[in-house]
């Protein structure tokens, strides 16, 4: 599904991934742990093609195709989904009418007409009530008002609809309550088959108590220094990152 090999990316000039080596299979579930300014979010933000961030070397493969030169836009037609940590707000477009316009837009990159009316809304109820989300909701103003919960759970909905091959959560858990969490994990293991992939990047163990990794990869300086199965992030949750620290600078 996604390889990457040596890479090597910075933003303004400065080095912030050096050598990332990482694979992912379908129906896997990876989680990236680290300590802030590790690098988590960059590297999702240059999986999923931003323009801020320079890749310096290595390849990124999506399906043994190099995406590495595609535009953010073209990497979420192939099927990259990255859900933002701060999602946008737009007001005056409804939750509705943007997902039919994402969901048209990939159509077309795929040389398919747009989704007929009758087969968008069969669609949308389905996936609003495997998400129990309250048709109300989908006519809101896209994040406009919308708590944290509602934002992160807006996202999962995107992700349902948009039924992407790989989808790459952005520290997802960031600010969310308990229950919050729950609703947004139970939508992301809902959506889990074995054709599609996740990756899950937090700061914290607790949304895995909730998403249970395949694997999961201790992220720092830059670099993979440890890989494991989630016995590795309850380690992390009892020792922290100090003793990463020292492992690796020893």
């Amino acid at each position: 599904m996604l390889k990457i090999n040596d890479l090597h990316a910075s933003v303004e000039g400065k080095a912030i991934l050096r050598g990332i080596n990482f694979e992912v299979n379908p129906g896997e579930v990876h989680a990236i742990m680290g300590p802030n300014g590790s690098g988590k979010s960059t590297l999702a933000s240059v999986i999923a093609g931003k323009e801020e961030y320079e890749v310096v070397k290595g390849e990124i493969l999506l399906e043994g195709e190099d995406i590495e030169e595609l535009a953010a836009e073209e990497r979420a037609h192939k099927g990259v989904f990255l859900s933002f940590q701060y999602p946008v707000e737009i007001p005056g477009v409804s939750v509705t009418n943007f997902i039919k316009t994402a969901i048209n837009e990939t159509r077309k990159a795929k040389g398919l007409n747009d989704m007929p009316a009758k087969e968008m809304l069969k669609l949308i109820r389905e996936k609003s009530e495997l998400l129990e989300i309250d048709r109300k909701f989908l006519s809101r103003s896209l994040n406009e008002g919308f708590s944290g919960g509602e934002k992160k759970r807006n996202e999962i909905f995107q992700m349902a609809m948009l039924e992407p091959k790989l989808a790459i959560l952005d520290e997802t858990d960031s600010g969310l309550d308990i229950d919050a969490l729950r609703i947004v994990a139970n939508g992301v293991n809902k959506l889990k088959s074995k054709d599609n992939a996740v990756i899950v990047i937090t700061h914290y163990q607790r949304l895995l108590d909730y998403i249970v990794p395949d694997f999961v990869h201790v992220l720092y300086n830059g670099r993979i220094v440890k890989s494991g199965t989630k016995e590795l992030a309850h380690e992390l949750e009892e020792k922290g990152y100090d003793w990463i620290k020292e492992e690796v600078n020893a």
